[in-house]
């Protein structure tokens, strides 16, 4: 072999690769993020553990039948009732009420930023939408006591006139409080769906409705599910709105014009209370927060289904 047919060789042949240093900023960050993860995660686990000693000894002295079927709650009476369904009922009834104004609302808002408004006008009416989220809700509790229930009482013109407290006022300004959130993350989501499909739908002819409603919200959906559900879980948990502008009646009944008490506004109430450490009534505190963390729970595992279900892929 000729030496430049060796030179050849040696040049062509490949190379061993060098060690690289190692990133230590990086690895620090990759911690952190770890750290962070195991934060989430143990928080979740500690509260499950909080839950479930005190529910287990409350449902040692009450039985479940009692607890989920009876239609009295009076647990810190004498005698005391335990039938949570008037908690359940109202607190249904109220997120009721807010989702039939965020969601339409929310929706509406959304498609407007995304596809109607100028860059210029979404640029101030997005983060003027966002304020609400940061008005705190004792003001928003207020402001449906003070302002919206006088409001109703004076154009209710179906039965009885809703009364001081009601069911009705918390809802709708609870559904004003998520609306932000609601039409920030569908607006997000539809923001995110290609421009193609856009064009490929003004291509066929399609009006600027339609391709709206038609086009860029299904291909949403999955985000828009997402924020329907994050509100949903923010109404169903939230606590100063109902516990000053619904009451704390236990009232089995649907009719929003009516006091009721939520599952979060008896926990507030009950746990600046007078009662006992390791009592029946105050193990309820925990026996209530234990239910409202299965539904919540439930709710968000049917969430992950259908947004795993509708979820579109765009490359």
């Amino acid at each position: 072999m000729s030496a430049t047919e060796a030179s050849a060789v040696s040049t062509s042949a490949p190379r061993r690769l060098e060690t690289a240093r190692p990133r230590y900023g990086e690895l620090l960050i990759q911690g952190l993020l770890a750290v962070c993860a195991l934060v989430s995660v143990a928080t979740t686990v500690g509260i499950v553990i909080a839950l479930l000693e005190p529910t287990i000894e409350f449902f040692g002295d009450v039985s479940l039948k009692e607890f989920f079927t009876t239609k009295e709650w009076s647990p810190l009476f004498s005698p005391p009732s335990f039938g949570v369904l008037p908690l359940v009922t109202a607190t249904l009834t109220i997120t009721f009420w807010a989702l039939l104004v965020c969601i339409p609302f929310g929706l509406g808002a959304a498609i407007y930023l995304s596809e109607y408004a100028q860059p210029r006008t979404r640029s101030v009416l997005k983060p003027v939408l966002e304020v609400l989220a940061g008005i705190p809700t004792v003001v928003y509790g207020f402001f449906a006591l003070t302002f919206v229930t006088p409001i109703l009482q004076d154009i209710w013109f179906v039965g009885e006139k809703p009364q001081v407290f009601n069911a009705i006022s918390a809802g709708l300004v609870m559904g004003i409080m998520i609306l932000p959130t609601v039409a920030s993350l569908a607006e997000d989501a539809m923001a995110a769906v290609p421009q193609d499909l856009r064009a490929g739908a003004f291509a066929l002819g399609g009006t600027k409705f339609q391709v709206s409603t038609r086009v860029v919200v299904p291909a949403a959906l999955s985000g828009i599910v997402a924020g329907f559900v994050l509100g949903i879980s923010r109404a169903i948990g939230e606590t100063m709105i109902v516990l000053i502008a619904a009451g704390g009646t236990p009232n089995l009944s649907f009719n929003p014009s009516e006091a009721m008490q939520t599952m979060t506004a008896f926990i507030a109430a009950a746990g600046i209370g007078d009662q006992p450490t390791g009592s029946v009534g105050y193990k309820t505190i925990f026996a209530v927060g234990s239910t409202l963390f299965v539904m919540t729970l439930v709710m968000n595992m049917v969430s992950i289904r259908l947004v795993r279900k509708y979820r579109e892929v765009y490359e």
